[in-house]
C-alpha cells in the first residue's frame, strides 16, 4: 500500500491504529489538536480486557511494554451499601483479566512505539470536505490543510470526520459524572480509604452512584453519577467549588460518612463531565476513502468498554488494510462489518441499569 494513512486524533484508538500500521509497514500520519503529549492530564486508570484491548496491544506487539505498567491488585472489587455495609467483597487474586493501568501511561507505550514525526501536534481540524474519487481535504485551525485518499476519524465524540459519513451527533444521555481525588487516602482520608479497598469500589442507588478507585501514590479517585437534566448541573455554580461539592453533596443525604467524604472531602475542585451518547447501533453506509474509529464511530454508554473498544477497532482496521493493500475499500467493509454488531452489542449492554442490590443476610 503505497497510499499513507491519515488519522485524525492521538487518542488510544487512533495510535494503536497508527501503530499496527507501522507494525505492517504501512506509512501513517496522526494530526491531533493538542499541542504535546502533556498538554493535558490523561484521566485515570483504565481496565484493559483480555478480550478485546489486550487483543489490541498483542496485534500492536506492545504485550511486554503493557505487562510493565500494570498496576497489581487493582483488580479488587467491592461494592457496598450506601450505609457503608459491604454486600460484595472480590480481592485481585491474579487470576482476573482486567488488569488496570494508568491512561496515560499506556498512551505513553504507545507513542513510544512510533517513529518520531508520526504524530503531528498542534493540528486541531476545523472541517473536511469530499474532492471526489474517494480524495478528501481535512483543514486545520491553523488554516494549512492536508489532502488524503485513506482518512480515519479518531478524533473523539464531537469528531470532524463524521459529518463525511453520518448526520447523527451526539446527544445527551440525562447522565453526569462529577470527578474528584483524594490524595494521601490513607493517611488524610483513612475512612474513604478503607471503604474504596486496594482497588475499586461503587456504591449505588436509582438515579446516582459513587465509584472510586485507588491510583497509585495512594490517591483514590471518585467518580459521583446523578441521573439530571443538563439545567440541573447548570445551575450550579462549578467555579465555586465548596458550594458545588456541597450541592451534590446533598444528593446523598444520608448515606454513610464514610462515602460522602468521596464528594465532600476532595483534594481537587469537582469536575463535571456530563455524558453523550450516538444513536445505539449507529452505522453508515460505505463511503470511499474514509471511516471512523472508537468514539467518532460509536460513542456511548459503556461498562468500561470505551477504550478498549476503540483500540481493538484501530487494531483490526489496521489489520484490515494490512491485509489488502491494494483495495482500501475491502479493507474498510471488512472492517466495518465487524466494527458495527460489536459497537451495538456494547452499548446496549451499557444502556441496561444496574441491578439492585441486596446485603447478603436480606
Amino acid at each position: 500500500m503505497r497510499t499513507r494513512v491519515t488519522i485524525i486524533g492521538a487518542g488510544l484508538g487512533g495510535l494503536t491504529l497508527a501503530r499496527v500500521l507501522h507494525v505492517h509497514g504501512i506509512p501513517v500520519t496522526v494530526y491531533e489538536a493538542e499541542s504535546s503529549p502533556s498538554a493535558r492530564t490523561q484521566g485515570g486508570l483504565l481496565d484493559i480486557h483480555d478480550y478485546n484491548g489486550q487483543l489490541a496491544l498483542k496485534a500492536a506487539g506492545l504485550t511486554d511494554e503493557f505487562h510493565a505498567i500494570i498496576l497489581e491488585g487493582r483488580q479488587a472489587m467491592r461494592i457496598l451499601d450506601r450505609d457503608g455495609t459491604v454486600l460484595l467483597d472480590e480481592p485481585d487474586d491474579g487470576t482476573g483479566g482486567r488488569p488496570e493501568v494508568h491512561r496515560g501511561e499506556l498512551r505513553q507505550i504507545l507513542l513510544d512505539s512510533l517513529p518520531a514525526g508520526t504524530v503531528r501536534w498542534g493540528h486541531k481540524v476545523s472541517g473536511t470536505r469530499a474532492l471526489g474519487e474517494g480524495r478528501h481535504e481535512v483543514t486545520f485551525a491553523d488554516g494549512s490543510s492536508v489532502v488524503t485518499g485513506l482518512l480515519v476519524g479518531a478524533d473523539g465524540a464531537w469528531s470532524r470526520v463524521r459529518p463525511l459519513l453520518s448526520t447523527a451527533t451526539p446527544e445527551y444521555t440525562g447522565t453526569s459524572f462529577v470527578e474528584t481525588r483524594l490524595f494521601d487516602a490513607g493517611t488524610r482520608h483513612p475512612a474513604a480509604a478503607k471503604a474504596v479497598g486496594g482497588g475499586s469500589m461503587m456504591a449505588h442507588a436509582p438515579g446516582r452512584a459513587i465509584f472510586a478507585h485507588r491510583e497509585s501514590g495512594d490517591t483514590l479517585h471518585a467518580y459521583v453519577v446523578l441521573s439530571k437534566p443538563q439545567d440541573w448541573f447548570a445551575a450550579i455554580d462549578f467555579t465555586d467549588a465548596t458550594a458545588a461539592t456541597a450541592r451534590i453533596a446533598q444528593e446523598f443525604d444520608g448515606w454513610a460518612p464514610e462515602l460522602t467524604a468521596l464528594i465532600t472531602d476532595g483534594d481537587t475542585v469537582p469536575v463535571m463531565r456530563p455524558s453523550y451518547a450516538l444513536p445505539i447501533g449507529h452505522r453508515w453506509d460505505r463511503v470511499p476513502g474514509v471511516t471512523l474509529l472508537g468514539d467518532a464511530a460509536h460513542l456511548s454508554v459503556t461498562k468500561g468498554e470505551g477504550a478498549n473498544l476503540a483500540m481493538l477497532d484501530g487494531a483490526e482496521l489496521g489489520e484490515a488494510l494490512a491485509a489488502h493493500p491494494d483495495d482500501i475499500e475491502a479493507a474498510f467493509t471488512e472492517y466495518e462489518q465487524a466494527m458495527f454488531p460489536r459497537s451495538a452489542e456494547a452499548a446496549l449492554d451499557g444502556a441496561e441499569p444496574l441491578p439492585p442490590l441486596k446485603a447478603p443476610n436480606h
